[in-house]
């Protein structure tokens, strides 16, 4: 899950792994897989980097590392 800000200045989270779409309009955007929107004070380049680092930390081949055969 990654923290965003809707546009009252609340903060809630939202499954990365559901985003579809990010427009700017100049708000961004957020359409979910299962069509709902959310609009966010965060920026796109924002919202990218909340993702990229949300990655990091759940799956170890984007830190660099390797994963681990447990058969």
């Amino acid at each position: 899950m990654i923290f965003l800000t809707r546009l009252n200045n609340k903060e809630f989270t939202i499954n990365p792994d559901l985003i579809e779409t990010a427009e700017a309009t100049p708000d961004t955007v957020i359409t979910l897989t299962t069509e709902k929107k959310y609009v966010v004070k965060e920026s796109i380049d924002e919202l990218i980097e909340k993702i990229a680092a949300f990655r990091r930390r759940c799956h170890p081949e984007f830190r660099g590392g390797t994963r681990s055969n447990e058969n």
